[in-house]
């Protein structure tokens, strides 16, 4: 009986220390739309008037603002890493990009015809989620991350941005396209015009043609790029990493055994959360 006891308090206690993952919307002048995303919030985040730091948390090309929550157990995760101390306490957005019927619902963090994303996000999403969710907003207290298509998102965001974002962490990130030379345009511009968009924003032309002074402001961000040695897009997080070194921007580049899936990426946010833990400003 005493062991049932100690086993129920325990469990309790675990509860209490559980943050939570809510599902939100913005309304949005840009876009003509609704947008939805989801913010993982800590635990006591309702019976306080603390402020966190925040990190933007990227989906990936197919799915959409759920995959992280879901696929991605972004609840147990930031609830582990807080419970250790491996992590601070901070807000965790996961916004909408995206779906999987890439033929009829758009995709992409960038600006393209009939789809400003990144207008969005900057003059409408980001203002409106940190006011409501108590967020440090400074560049000290803003990190940017994602996976494939958002892995790139967060990279441009971050060198296009400087300002806003104290570290970036880039999981198989998708930097550079063909320019959709491979579709058909017309026939499905959604993709096309996805595709089209990643080689016009390519985060590697970005450094290539960066001046002294945009470097500087490169240099102002904390970079990590991390891939896996069997992922289809493995050139290009080494081809950044190697620009990098040219350009004398530091990064930390990983490459761990995997692929192009959630196992890995499993794995990459419990080493992305502590990063941007650490260069978050105190």
């Amino acid at each position: 009986m005493k062991k049932l006891i100690l086993t129920l308090a325990l469990m309790g206690c675990l509860t209490a220390q559980a943050g939570k993952v809510l599902t939100d919307s913005v309304q949005s002048q840009v876009l003509g739309a609704q947008v939805k995303y989801n913010v993982y919030v800590p635990n006591g985040f309702d019976n306080s008037q603390k402020q966190y730091p925040v990190v933007y948390l990227l989906h990936g090309f197919t799915d959409d603002y759920t995959a992280w929550r879901d696929k991605g157990q972004m609840q147990t995760v930031a609830d582990e890493l807080i419970e250790s101390g491996e992590a601070r306490e901070m807000i965790i957005v996961m916004p909408n990009a995206g779906g999987p019927n890439v033929y009829e619902t758009w995709n992409g963090y960038f600006n393209m015809p009939g789809w400003a994303y990144e207008d969005f996000f900057f003059q409408e999403f980001m203002p409106t989620v940190e006011k409501k969710y108590r967020v440090i907003s400074d560049k000290g207290h803003r990190s940017v991350m994602g996976l494939s298509m958002g892995g790139g998102g967060c990279t441009v965001y971050a060198q296009r941005h400087p300002d806003k974002f104290s570290s970036c962490y880039a999981m198989s990130a998708w930097l550079e396209s063909d320019g959709g030379r491979q579709r058909e345009e017309g026939k499905d511009d959604k993709v096309f015009l996805v595709t089209k968009a990643v080689k016009e924003h390519s985060a590697l032309d970005f450094l290539r043609n960066a001046d002294a002074s945009t470097l500087e402001q490169l240099r102002t961000v904390k970079w990590f790029f991390d891939c896996g040695d069997d992922d289809f897009l493995f050139d290009l997080s080494i081809e950044i990493h190697k620009l990098m070194r040219q350009k004398r921007v530091k990064d930390e580049l990983r490459i761990r055994n995997g692929q192009h899936n959630w196992e890995y990426w499993h794995q990459a946010i419990r080493i992305a959360l502590p990063f941007a833990s650490r260069n978050f400003d105190r």
